[in-house]
Parts: structure tokens; C-alpha cells; sequence
């Protein structure tokens, strides 16, 4: 299946005003969660709320992207590669004042690589055969053949650990093991974290963390304008952005991001069946067209699913180079000369819109 994928830059604008006094923060964000279980969906906006603060694994991910010890301590390795022996801290316990102990990890790990598993990446897991809780500070992994990824795969917000008690209700009130409890969620609008005391960790330096949801570029910039909130990941609007680093109140932080942008096509659906058809779309797009227009210009052409930043990125965007003629070529071989209508579908984010219409 051919894709196009367009890498753009994220863009971060930070109300500095009066931040080295508050113990709160107000953070926006473009998407609202469609709900709170970050081991049964795919939806990275729950992880943007949730992973860390919320919930934790036997690792995590450290800001520089490497992986380091979560609920678990430290970890024991076979020389065969396949058992991975995990201590548990000590004194762990959930939101809800019960103890995390090896059980939960093996009903956590069971849970998302079970044959009716609903999680969105139940490939993390392909490779364990069997998990055992040796004693509750010692969880042995055993697995079917050696995976060098497996501490990366555990880091995923998709391998944290949950209690079997609170499967029930997850979706709507989570409860983790993290330094921040969920508090409240205002559909449509915000979700508030508030620090738990028991935390087993370095408590953080907030007591209070909000996340309010804004898609519209117009109601974003507003928002900021008026310093409601202190920080917006990922702003929607990057036209605006001259005006914010204009603005002494205001830090602009631009940098690259996982988040690849793809024009994805069903290749089981006519007439995307066709790999002439999936070439003459990827060849009829102009991916500068796109980054100037949606994103302003804050984006990098890649013909990957890797990003520039990636110590395994290459640069295959010319194997799908903007063509028309031959693209025009591969329809009429397909027997589509004079064309064919199709519907593009878009998710909310401003990107994604305007992308879609300049691609239309």
C-alpha cells in the first residue's frame, strides 16, 4: 500500500507571565480524548493526558526518548534473551488506595495480549508466552522467542499498568499508579488532574494540571491572546505565530514531531485495489502545496514513515514526486482516463483540514 506521508513540524506557544509562582497549570491541546483507557484505543490524545501523570509501566519513556525504569526498579535479563525477571518498587499503590503488586502486572500484560484483547497495539505483546508473578515485588516475562524491543514496547502507553477492579468504569475514571489523579472531565471542554498525595515517586511540582481542548485555530489564538492558558501543544494555527514571537509574553517553541502526517487509502476498496491507482494519487499531490498552505510552511517532505530526526530515516520522497503527467499516465493505464470521484475523510485538527482541501 502506497502512502503519502508529509512531516511537519510541531509548534508550541508558552505564556510566560507569572509561571515561577503557580502550582497550576492550564495546558490546551487540538483533541479531546474519545475516553479515558489508553490500553484500548489508538487515540494518541489519551496518552497526551494520561500517560505518566495518570498512568505508568514497568518503564517509560525518558523527554530525550530513551527507555528507563518505570514500576519496575530494575530488571534481570537470561543470557538466552527470552526472561526478563522485573522488581517491582516497593509501596506502590493506586489511586484508589489499594496495593500494585506483581498481580496487577500479570492481569495488566494478560489483559492486552489475550486472544479478545481490544487494545490498539497488541503487536507490543506478540512475543510473550507467559507472564508469572513470582512473589508481588517480582514479575517474571517469559517469551516465545527473543525481542530486543521488548523494554521499548513496555514504555508504550498501551502497556500501562491498571488494577482488574477499575476495568469497569476506566473508560470514565481512570485510576493509576502516577503522581497526578484523575479529578474531573467536562466533555467538550477540559479534564483536570490533581496531585496524589500517596504517590510513590518524587511528588511533582504542580498540585493541580488541567487540560483544555481547542481545534479551532480562531478560538486558539484567541485563548492564548487572553492568557487563559499557559501552554498549547501543538498550536493550530501557525499563522499566527509571528504575532506570538513578537509578543514578549509569550515563548514560541517549534520543533519536529513523531506525529507523521499520512493520506492513508483502502487498499481493498475499488478502485485503490488497483496499484496504479494508489501511484497516480501519491504522484498527483504537491507536498510543498500542502505544507505551505496548511502549515505555513512549518513542514518537511519525507516519502517515509520515519521522521527527519530518526537515526533510520531516508528520504524516499522521490519515489512518489509530484507528476501529474504520470500520474495522468497510471490512470488511464488503470482504465480510469477520464477519472473518478472519491471522499476524502478528515480528522478535526486544522492540518488536517486545510491539508484535506488543498489535496481536493
Amino acid at each position: 500500500m502506497k502512502r503519502w506521508i508529509l512531516g511537519t513540524t510541531a509548534a508550541l506557544a508558552l505564556a510566560t507571565s507569572a509561571q515561577a509562582q503557580q502550582s497550576d497549570i492550564t495546558i490546551a491541546l487540538q483533541l479531546e480524548p474519545p475516553h479515558l483507557d489508553p490500553t484500548s484505543a489508538a487515540a494518541g490524545a489519551i496518552d497526551s493526558v494520561l500517560y505518566a501523570n495518570v498512568f505508568e509501566g514497568l518503564t517509560r519513556f525518558a523527554p530525550d526518548g530513551s527507555v528507563v525504569p518505570g514500576l519496575a526498579r530494575d530488571w534481570d535479563i537470561s543470557a538466552d534473551g527470552l526472561t526478563y525477571t522485573f522488581h517491582l518498587h516497593s509501596g506502590v499503590s493506586f489511586h484508589d488506595g489499594t496495593a500494585m503488586d506483581a498481580d496487577d502486572v500479570k492481569f495488566s500484560l494478560d489483559r492486552a495480549r489475550a486472544e479478545d484483547s481490544t487494545n490498539a497495539q497488541k503487536a507490543l505483546f506478540a512475543d510473550i508466552a507467559e507472564v508469572t508473578a513470582a512473589d508481588p515485588e517480582t514479575v517474571v516475562v517469559t517469551l516465545g522467542q527473543p525481542n530486543g524491543a521488548l523494554l521499548f514496547n513496555l514504555a508504550w502507553g498501551d502497556a500501562v499498568i491498571v488494577a482488574p477492579e477499575s476495568i469497569a468504569d476506566i473508560k470514565s475514571t481512570p485510576i493509576g499508579t502516577g503522581p497526578f489523579r484523575f479529578a474531573d472531565w467536562r466533555q467538550g471542554d477540559q479534564i483536570t488532574l490533581t496531585q496524589f498525595d500517596g504517590y510513590w515517586g518524587t511528588k511533582p511540582a504542580l498540585t493541580q494540571a488541567t487540560f483544555k481542548f481547542i481545534s479551532d485555530p480562531t478560538a486558539a489564538f484567541a485563548a492564548m491572546m487572553a492568557q487563559d492558558i499557559d501552554a498549547f501543544a501543538g498550536f493550530p494555527a501557525p499563522e499566527n505565530l509571528p504575532q506570538f514571537e513578537a509578543d514578549p509574553r509569550f515563548q514560541v517553541l517549534v520543533g519536529s514531531t513523531e506525529g507523521e502526517t499520512i493520506l492513508a487509502m483502502n487498499n481493498k476498496q475499488p478502485p485503490f485495489d488497483d496499484v496504479r491507482v494508489r501511484e497516480a494519487v501519491a504522484h498527483a499531490i504537491n507536498r510543498q502545496d500542502v505544507i505551505d498552505g496548511a502549515m505555513f510552511g512549518l513542514g518537511t517532505p519525507i516519502g517515509t514513515h520515519f521522521a527527519p530526526h530518526n537515526p533510520d530515516y531516508l528520504d524516499l520522497t522521490g519515489q512518489s514526486q509530484y507528476d501529474p503527467e504520470l500520474s495522468r499516465a497510471l490512470l488511464n493505464e488503470a482504465g480510469l482516463a477520464d477519472g473518478f470521484t472519491t471522499t476524502l475523510k478528515l480528522p478535526p485538527p486544522s492540518y488536517a483540514r486545510r491539508g484535506g482541501e488543498i489535496i481536493a
